[in-house]
């Protein structure tokens, strides 16, 4: 193979990695290259009653987790996909914006309010368009200790997760997410160099044959 043609598959490739584009227009991170875990992308409330975990569904963010994670998020996402559908329908809302929110009872007789979840953008609040349950008693009132629930929140847009947002529950906030910025933006940088190393190394292995 001549320098010509090795030189043609790598810009091949590299404007196969630029084109991929996600919600507002951004580049999504390549798939398969994040080393971060759901941790990285939790936001927590919590109280004497209960741990709530946050974590925004959002193609941005989840491609930068290990394939693992990815892996189990975008599928928990895809297995519940006519649900969502159905209930952004209803909503008049064609592309919701998807959290998974968690609840976790750290006494007895935790009481939960999931609907009273929201979630604020430069002063908007945001209340969920509906929600899909992942967990049979997701609409009990109550919880037993160590009990958790879980399900998929939709909302009217995508959360702005290359910016900052704040989510409230019963007089309990959170705006983390401001803090996780610099975090993730290395993790973009380190997966969009993962990426391309890996373009290099596919078009030598190619060369060489």
């Amino acid at each position: 193979m001549t320098r010509a043609m090795v030189l043609l598959l790598w810009l091949m490739a590299a404007s196969s990695l630029a084109a991929q584009a996600g919600p507002g227009g951004d580049d999504l991170p390549r798939e398969g290259y994040g080393r971060l875990n759901q941790n990285d992308l939790s936001l927590r409330l919590r109280n004497t009653e209960l741990d709530i975990r946050f974590i925004p569904l959002d193609q941005r963010v989840l491609r930068l987790l290990a394939k693992d994670a990815y892996e189990s998020l975008v599928g928990l996402v895809r297995s519940r996909r006519s649900s969502i559908d159905s209930v952004g329908n209803l909503a008049g809302v064609s592309r919701p914006g998807l959290a998974l929110v968690s609840y976790f009872a750290l006494s007895d007789r935790a009481r939960i309010d999931p609907q009273t979840l929201t979630v604020m953008v430069r002063n908007r609040v945001f209340q969920p368009l509906g929600i899909v349950p992942l967990s049979p008693r997701f609409s009990a009132q109550q919880l037993n200790v160590r009990e958790q629930v879980s399900g998929i929140y939709l909302f009217e847009e995508n959360l702005p997760v290359d910016d900052s947002f704040t989510i409230s529950y019963g007089g309990l906030t959170s705006s983390d997410w401001q803090g996780k910025q610099r975090d993730l933006d290395q993790e973009r940088a380190r997966v969009t160099a993962r990426a391309r190393a890996a373009v290099r190394d596919s078009t030598r292995a190619d060369s060489g044959r």
